[in-house]
């Protein structure tokens, strides 16, 4: 004969699925966080895929006028190749903080090399309104300026995944997941 199960045994089994599908709906919620997340670097990244399509053959079009700063020039282009391996290794892991402060720093390197190219451009000022130059310029600007707004969309996603991370109850189950706060751009 059967004997029915005792009422301490069935509001644990109770208890232990409550808990069960409470753990599975926090973890639920963070994936989905970090999903925005991921979304909203592919926005920072297509912004800087679209400024490299101008600024690489911009850099060419200035080599042959800009003889005796090809230096500058070659800062430029490394520059640029740093911010493109950062934004891969960022595109690998969109949530990774280090990821994160490693694209912010190779972000500033090719901002300083450009500003200092765009300077040397200034100098010739007749050399913008020329064809290449003018439309590569023109699609560089309208590259660098879509950039702030990605980077504001993409620190808008990753502040309530990293507020989620430190509400208790669900910082319990960080260490569990393994998860870590956001990087901000």
């Amino acid at each position: 004969m059967h004997e029915a199960p005792s009422a301490s045994l069935l509001a644990a089994c109770a208890a232990l699925a409550l808990l069960g599908f409470w753990a599975l709906g926090a973890r639920n919620r963070l994936v989905k966080l970090r999903n925005r997340i991921a979304a909203a670097w592919a926005q920072v990244h297509d912004s800087g895929l679209q400024r490299g399509q101008a600024l690489v053959p911009l850099v060419a079009a200035l080599r042959l006028p800009f003889g005796a700063e090809q230096g500058a020039l070659d800062s430029v282009l490394a520059a640029h190749t740093q911010a493109q391996q950062t934004a891969m290794r960022m595109t690998a892991a969109p949530v990774s903080a280090a990821s994160a402060q490693a694209w912010v720093a190779g972000e500033a390197a090719l901002a300083a090399a450009a500003s200092r190219m765009l300077a040397l451009l200034d100098q010739q000022a007749a050399l913008r309104t020329e064809e290449p130059v003018a439309s590569l310029l023109a699609a560089l600007n309208a590259a660098q300026a879509r950039l702030p707004f990605a980077r504001q969309l993409f620190n808008q996603a990753a502040a309530p995944y990293n507020q989620a991370l430190l509400l208790f109850p669900t910082r319990l189950l960080v260490p569990m997941f393994r998860y870590a706060p956001a990087g901000v751009l």
